[in-house]
């Protein structure tokens, strides 16, 4: 089996190798793809991962934005033609060019051992791609996966934002050592199965979201304080707001459900329109 031909991590590019065999097995028995699905693997690296989704995909786009490891893919794949290799930085493709740049459609799905600098960036591109895949199976920071599957009690904005879109779960962790070269931090399998629709019924997403954000100013603090903060009022003012919402003003910010901050957030439109009368 040939590798890539570059053989050490850029620190630059933020790059950590998956190496454990065990591990990687694992996100392949996990990303159970459907014969229809186009497959998005990002961060390719040296096609260790690749190679177990292309056993089974009909159609796989590999996606890497360092040229020496994208001109060692195209070498070791080019007998396979229901594999792809893009040389691109993610964040810079809609989803439908990449699709079709590597020759594929939808129905996609995305797999990916993510950068950790830029790792919520990409989880956002494609949660808010207006073609957006089925699910996402990302190897992230441990911390930010679990971040972004906490429940109301440890929630914080990202977690809202994430479950806005997405049903979120972590999968497993992997120890620093079934890496190359070892983080220095733990990381997590994270699965993201998108909604058909967001979570919340509101008027406009993100109003809601910034209006969360507010919210989130100041998390150590009770909402009534921390929500004066974000929006820059008094906090009599935000505790009428969420009286009218019907939500507790001594809990934390991260005590909430999407569904009280709907509320929240609706009483807080309610509130600014009977102000502008």
């Amino acid at each position: 089996m040939r590798e890539a031909r570059q053989r050490y991590p850029r620190k630059a590019l933020g790059q950590h190798w998956l190496v454990g065999r065990r591990f990687l097995s694992r996100i392949a028995v996990a990303a159970d793809f459907r014969e229809e699905d186009t497959v998005i693997e990002v961060g390719a690296g040296t096609g260790l991962l690749t190679e177990l989704l292309a056993r089974d995909a009909r159609c796989l786009i590999a996606v890497e934005v360092d040229p020496n490891l994208a001109a060692g893919l195209q070498e070791r794949f080019a007998s396979q033609a229901t594999v792809s290799v893009v040389e691109t930085d993610i964040l810079a493709l809609p989803s439908e060019e990449l699709l079709i740049r590597g020759r594929g459609c939808p129905p996609y799905v995305v797999v990916g051992n993510l950068p950790y600098f830029i790792g919520t960036a990409i989880v956002r591109h494609f949660l808010r791609a207006a073609v957006p895949p089925r699910w996402l199976l990302v190897t992230l920071q441990a911390e930010v996966a679990q971040r972004m599957a906490a429940p109301p009690g440890r929630m914080s904005y990202l977690s809202v934002e994430t479950q806005l879109f997405a049903t979120a779960r972590v999968l497993s962790f992997i120890p620093a050592r079934a890496f190359r070269p070892p983080p220095k931090v733990r990381s997590a399998v994270l699965r993201l199965d998108l909604l058909d629709s967001p979570a919340v019924a509101v008027d406009d997403l993100q109003a809601f979201l910034g209006l969360v954000q507010a919210g989130f100013a100041a998390p150590r603090k009770r909402l009534r304080n921390s929500l004066a903060v974000g929006l820059r009022g008094r906090p009599l003012e935000a505790e009428a707001i969420l009286s009218a919402a019907g939500v507790d003003a001594a809990l934390r910010p991260a005590g909430l459900s999407l569904e009280d901050w709907a509320r929240v957030y609706q009483a807080y439109r309610r509130s600014v329109a009977a102000g502008a009368k």
